[in-house]
């Protein structure tokens, strides 16, 4: 969504870089072109004004004027003052004192209020809550149903005791909800209200008697954030007309400018406390005002990916793959699978990368990543029997044939998987070594990523290795570690040899499979 801005800001910056010294005009140029990329983004007028005459006085300032690289201390107050316009802090839910905490969702209707509640459900019960999802939706066409399927994907148990589409009333159920939750020790109630294409007096009256019957600890504003300067207004009217604590944005994914969420909390006073960024369940987030102004400013937002990779990455499975691989056990294609489905839950590859600072001037490269690789190869895996998987090296022309016609692929796709993994295992091989962690082997379809393996290490002339002597260790690998540590003195090998180039003891060899 922040794509042209983010780009049109970085250029504005380039233009600084490598001078010693700031002018007056070298400043106005800059916020000329700062208030020129904003107004595009759709942002507010006022929030332009105030933003621009902020900077352009702290860049006049001594802490520029006296710094040693000005155009990264112009740059630290753009960022600063776009984490101010943002919010400032990160706004969390307030829970109630004595549970059920009430949350109640209002906004026009098409804005993904009834999609949100089950994100906002999900992400709670990530978090060891026990939410109940209402369906106060009577007006919608199955908009109860709707709200009965996404629970059921989230895994949170939906209160409907009305059809909908018309029929009952939203005030009864949403307050029998509260009384159902209490009952089956539901710690979060999370009630989905109706819409209307505009703001009208129906509206409000339904959504002020909902609201003074559950008495909500907390009402979120479901706003589309690309419908732009028009979200701004529609906050604005319902903080009059019912009132709200917080706003909840959606579709962060679009192509929209992204100016509402730049403008509506400083136009309404209100934080943003969550951030939709995509259509599935998990492509929900919490509101960070600065990492936030970072993506913007192409500086990444590193927190968010490792949090992402934490709830990722399942703990057990990744100190059983570092044992495996400390004890000297074979790297394998399990593994391997097991890697590619953990970075699959993550989420879009190129999103994952895109939160990496610096990668603005990728998005070309980003933009033409296929997503569907990882699906082909856990196709490739998966057509392979347990066997296959646990050592490759059995993999003949015809069981390469049947795992391609299983998988639905070429054959040579499955020669290409089997040669990268082949790199990858040398590669686990050398990090239990102490070698250091050569290059990542590329994958294919992901443009600006090395792809292929390289070529095959020769073996050294049929040399036998020296005898253990006294004092070397029993372990395989370490004893492998202090001969190479010998070979690589000057007085034994007259030149440098190549790290493959080593030979192994007939023992280490066994278990490594090679």
């Amino acid at each position: 969504m922040f794509a042209s801005l983010s780009d049109r800001l970085s250029a504005t910056f380039r233009n600084l870089r490598g001078k010693g010294r700031l002018s007056e005009a070298d400043i106005d140029e800059t916020v000329r072109e700062i208030r020129i990329a904003l107004l595009d983004a759709d942002v507010a007028l006022p929030v332009v004004r105030s933003f621009c005459a902020t900077v352009k006085e702290r860049a006049l300032s001594a802490e520029v004027s006296g710094a040693l690289n000005p155009a990264q201390q112009v740059v630290k107050i753009v960022h600063e003052q776009l984490v101010e316009i943002l919010g400032g802090e990160t706004r969390r839910l307030r829970f109630a004192k004595h549970p059920p905490t009430v949350i109640l969702l209002a906004g026009l209707q098409g804005a993904g209020k009834t999609t949100l509640a089950g994100k906002l459900a999900a992400h709670l019960r990530e978090h060891s809550h026990q939410p109940l999802l209402v369906a106060a939706d009577l007006q919608r066409p199955n908009a109860v149903d709707q709200l009965r399927i996404v629970g059921e994907r989230a895994g949170v148990p939906v209160f409907a005791p009305e059809p909908g589409n018309g029929v009952g009333d939203p005030v009864r159920v949403a307050r029998d909800a509260v009384e159902h939750a209490k009952v089956h020790l539901n710690d979060i109630v999370i009630v989905d209200t109706a819409g209307r294409l505009a703001i009208d007096t129906e509206l409000m009256d339904q959504l002020c008697q909902v609201r003074d019957a559950v008495e909500p600890d907390e009402v979120l504003l479901v706003v589309d954030a690309m419908i732009g300067q028009d979200a701004v207004r529609t906050a604005e009217e319902f903080g009059a007309g019912v009132g709200f604590d917080g706003v909840v944005l959606t579709k962060l994914d679009g192509d929209a400018r992204g100016g509402a969420a730049l403008s509506i909390v400083n136009v309404t006073g209100r934080p943003i406390l969550f951030a939709s960024t995509g259509e599935k369940l998990e492509d929900f987030e919490a509101f960070h005002p600065d990492r936030m102004a970072s993506r913007i400013l192409d500086m990444g937002d590193v927190m968010t990916l490792i949090e992402q990779a934490e709830r990722a990455f399942d703990a057990e499975q990744a100190e059983r793959l570092a044992a495996k691989v400390s004890k000297g056990e074979d790297f394998t294609l399990e593994d391997f699978l097991e890697q590619m489905q953990a970075v699959k839950k993550m989420g879009s590859l190129g999103k994952m990368l895109g939160m990496l600072p610096g990668m603005g001037d990728m998005k070309a490269q980003l933009d033409q990543l296929d997503e569907r690789e990882l699906d082909r190869v856990s196709a490739i895996i998966q057509s392979m029997t347990p066997a296959e998987r646990q050592d490759p090296k059995i993999l003949n022309a015809s069981r390469r044939q049947r795992i391609a016609r299983g998988s639905g692929t070429e054959v040579s796709d499955v020669n290409s998987l089997v040669e990268r993994f082949g790199e990858a295992q040398k590669m686990m091989r050398q990090m239990r070594g102490g070698r250091g962690m050569p290059g990542m082997p590329g994958m294919p379809g992901m443009p600006g990523f090395g792809g292929g393996g390289g070529k095959k290490s020769k073996g050294r002339s049929g040399k036998a290795p020296a005898k253990p002597k006294k004092g070397r260790s029993g372990n395989p690998a370490k004893r492998a570690a202090q001969e190479r540590d010998e070979a690589m003195k000057p007085a034994t090998v007259p030149e440098p040899a190549a790290a493959a180039d080593f030979e192994l003891p007939d023992d280490l060899k066994k278990l490594l499979g090679g």
